[in-house]
């Protein structure tokens, strides 16, 4: 009689290794505590308290690290993390930055595949994060690229945008929306009218999205888009097909294409931003805020004050929480240039003024 078989692929080692690899990762999260929320004090909305989470506090700088630290746990307990895997990531920005930390952290190979055009200043933050850069001529082709590595490396392709909105417990354990609320419950409107964020994976706007609907909070959700960008007519079409011609001009957020952690279902408003709008406004912020932040976070500001500008001018009060995404001192090289905005083919001068009213620097407060 012939029996079945018995395989076991428990590997005691391997096992320890793991459960100090997310003590590891759980510890710098303690460590971290949590970003502040900071309120912004503008005279020009009197019945909108308006607020800012500062994500460029995080170890690595920006609201990746929240990402990073996400994707490392999901791959750790899906076994797809081991000892000796070399961990593979598309990304020239933050995310990169973020999961290069993560990685010298647990003592594992990391590499960025990444654009052959990406600016020297970029390539720097990923090595000095403990990461290596690996450069692709074609920027379409680096998702595929990243997945060819790991399959000739044995390693793992941490893909953020594919796993971006399902690597976060969304009903809570201190996520960023669990965060946001948290902080707000002894301000004057503890639940936002409304919470605005840009969308580079669409990780963060799904977390926030669905919290706000688990926790059967009345919040709206909109999510503020650059020039270029797919997530805009995908979701006004109901399209997740969507591509355009070029990809974002504004780093970090913005897409060619509709990522798969964009979830259209949670999102009540998408609010168009022009590139030289989300650098006028980051460079405007400047003198609100008492330093410098990103251009996405710009982005973020712009449709955050639209809609404050709608509710004052409806008489309607309460609150609005965004972004801010990183400091401006990584991009003090590429937007904080006129030459390197012309080149890239970006004029923020005709929104300078409009930056500032909305502001409420300028004009009636």
């Amino acid at each position: 009689m012939t029996g079945g078989q018995d395989i076991d692929r428990s590997d005691a080692a391997d096992r320890a290794w793991v459960h100090d690899a997310i003590r590891k990762v759980e510890a710098d999260a303690n460590r971290s505590a949590d970003t502040h929320l900071l309120r912004l004090p503008l005279r020009a909305y009197p019945g909108v308290d308006i607020y800012l989470k500062d994500e460029s506090t995080h170890p690595t700088g920006s609201l990746k690290h929240r990402l990073a630290r996400s994707l490392f746990l999901f791959a750790l307990c899906n076994g797809e993390i081991h000892e000796h895997t070399t961990v593979i990531e598309s990304s020239s920005g933050s995310t990169a930055v973020s999961e290069a930390y993560f990685a010298r952290l647990l003592g594992l190979r990391f590499i960025a595949v990444i654009p052959r055009g990406t600016s020297e200043e970029k390539i720097g933050l990923i090595e000095r994060a403990g990461g290596a850069c690996h450069l692709v001529d074609d920027p379409t082709a680096i998702s595929d690229e990243a997945a060819r590595l790991a399959r000739e490396t044995g390693g793992h392709y941490l893909d953020q945008f594919t796993h971006a909105e399902r690597v976060t417990d969304w009903r809570g354990n201190n996520n960023i929306a669990d965060s946001i609320f948290s902080q707000l419950h002894l301000e004057r409107h503890p639940v936002p009218a409304w919470i605005v964020v840009s969308a580079g994976t669409g990780g963060t706007a799904a977390t926030i999205g669905r919290y706000v609907r688990y926790r059967r909070h009345d919040t709206r959700l909109a999510v503020a888009d650059p020039e270029f960008s797919a997530f805009l007519p995908g979701w006004r079409d109901h399209d997740p097909h969507t591509h355009t011609d070029r990809g974002s001009r504004i780093e970090g957020i913005g897409r060619s294409r509709v990522e798969p952690s964009f979830v259209p279902g949670v999102v009540d408003r998408m609010i168009a931003v022009p590139d030289g709008a989300s650098v006028a406004m980051a460079r405007a912020a400047a003198g609100v805020l008492g330093r410098t932040v990103g251009p996405s976070t710009g982005t973020n500001l712009w449709g955050t004050l639209q809609i404050a500008r709608q509710m004052h001018e409806a008489g309607e009060g309460g609150s609005i929480v965004s972004l801010i995404c990183d400091s401006g001192e990584r991009y003090a090289a590429t937007y904080g240039h006129d030459d390197w905005l012309a080149e890239h083919g970006i004029d923020a001068q005709p929104y300078r003024q409009q930056a500032e009213d909305l502001l409420g620097q300028t004009g009636p407060a």
